[in-house]
């Protein structure tokens, strides 16, 4: 993944949808390789085509919560996989932040067994040579792409691991962590029992909103991976209940410099 296509993606999750030669005018390039960008991300199930235009998946396509601050999940992604030994054998449960993290041990490690319930992870590294990839069985969702219920339970009662790895739809004062679908919470907190840490990754925004169903509580989770955007007061509440939280920069180093040009500008006019 390029700076060029990082910017492609933080561009359509602000409009949703551009012309070709939009895209190719703000990335100063010719409209040939922005199609070949186009073409690399369509590829990955980050994004669709349609005809001059380059649009977000639906609203509940991963690929498209994957696309949404993009750049962030995938520093949050890098700076989680770091902890991770090759040989090691780590679970992985479905969302944006946990597939890049899949895709980063995909890449970067060897000989690493993933044990998920998220086909869409399954599917996302099934070309890593390097990966070994446990599908738990279960009920399927087909809107998120994970596998559910009493059968994904007792599939995971055969394995362990010292690595528990998960995502979050918002957070919640004085408890902790919060999702939305019953079914999927359930297997989460199910998978939880069989691992010695849990994990958390997630950008900062997720910190903003508080979902219907408990999802785990603070003093449960071992560490959080996130951006320099999570509020002081969560920050602080987290560390009280010995969570140790890792930021990335909320910028990358292309936003910053970005930032800057559009200042300047601002002032000179």
């Amino acid at each position: 993944m390029t700076i060029r296509h990082t910017r492609i993606l933080e561009a359509l999750t602000r409009s949703q949808k551009m012309e070709v030669t939009t895209l190719a005018e703000m990335l100063e390039v010719s409209q040939v390789t922005v199609r070949k960008d186009l073409d690399h991300l369509e590829g990955r199930g980050l994004i669709c085509r349609e005809h001059g235009y380059a649009c977000l998946n639906g609203s509940d396509d991963i690929g498209k919560r994957m696309a949404f601050h993009y750049d962030i999940k995938k520093r949050i992604a890098h700076a989680a996989a770091e902890t991770i030994e090759d040989g090691e054998t780590v679970m992985i449960e479905s969302g944006s932040c946990c597939a890049l993290l899949a895709e980063e041990l995909a890449n970067k490690k060897r000989e690493v067994t993933i044990v998920t319930n998220s086909v869409f992870i399954a599917n996302h590294v099934r070309f890593a040579s390097n990966v070994k990839i446990i599908l738990l069985g279960g009920y399927y969702q087909g809107e998120s792409q994970v596998l559910v219920g009493p059968m994904t339970r007792k599939s995971a009662e055969v394995f362990f691991s010292d690595k528990f790895f998960i995502g979050t739809d918002g957070f919640a004062n004085n408890f902790g962590f919060t999702g939305n679908n019953h079914q999927r919470t359930q297997t989460i907190q199910d998978l939880a029992e069989q691992a010695h840490q849990i994990v958390v990754l997630t950008e900062s925004k997720k910190f903003f909103h508080q979902g219907v169903i408990g999802l785990v509580r603070a003093e449960d989770v071992d560490a959080v991976y996130t951006d320099e955007g999570i509020p002081r007061e969560t920050e602080n509440f987290l560390r009280e209940k010995n969570v140790a939280v890792h930021k990335v920069a909320e910028f990358s180093e292309w936003e910053m410099k970005a930032s800057c040009r559009e200042k300047e500008t601002s002032y000179t006019n």
